[in-house]
């Protein structure tokens, strides 16, 4: 059966190493807690807050960070694998470098991240707010972005081929080198009043 934790409070721990599978975390509170090598696989955080927290060097598989808090919190050299983050919230976190392979993000909030010549491709990033997010060179291809929030975001040298820009307007992103396929580079050029034929 696996370990559950409702409403608990952890502060100041030492979770280094620590083997998460199959656990589940609700509304949990993880204060200063050093995850540094932890790993999980089908672990469930839902509704928790991470206040200044390492989870350096950890690795998560198939596991849900669902409706979290992250503020202050390390994720350098981490390994997020078919994982989904839908509508967690990362302020002043560090997010790089991250291994990334798939997963669903959407709804999630990066506003002023730090995410330059990460790989994310193929994410689910729908609805996501990356306002003022620094992805310049990162690899976004065949990324969801439907009706995601890109405003003073940086996308020079970004690579946005095979993604699905659904409502959303690069307009108010900062491009430079973006590389963008066939139709994202009709959409784009219609949203300039271009007529394509």
């Amino acid at each position: 059966m696996a370990d559950e934790h409702d409403g608990t409070v952890f502060a100041d721990e030492d979770w280094y190493a620590r083997d998460l599978a199959d656990t589940a975390f609700r509304e949990c509170t993880f204060r200063g807690v050093d995850l540094s090598e932890s790993s999980s696989r089908g672990a469930q955080f839902v509704g928790c807050r991470f206040d200044n927290c390492r989870l350096n060097v950890s690795s998560h598989h198939g596991s849900a960070f669902v409706g979290c808090d992250f503020r202050g919190t390390s994720f350098f050299d981490a390994t997020l694998s078919g994982c989904k983050l839908d509508g967690s919230l990362f302020i002043d976190c560090t997010l790089r470098p991250l291994t990334v392979d798939g997963g669903q993000w959407r709804g999630v909030t990066m506003r002023g991240a730090r995410l330059h010549k990460l790989r994310l491709d193929g994410v689910v990033l729908v609805e996501a707010d990356l306002s003022d997010a620094d992805l310049h060179e990162a690899s976004l291809r065949g990324c969801d972005l439907s009706r995601a929030t890109l405003r003073g975001s940086d996308l020079r040298g970004a690579d946005l081929r095979g993604a699905t820009l659904d409502s959303i307007d690069l307009e108010l992103a900062v491009l430079g080198d973006t590389h963008l396929d066939l139709a994202g580079a009709m959409a784009l050029a219609e949203r300039h009043g271009a007529v394509v034929d």
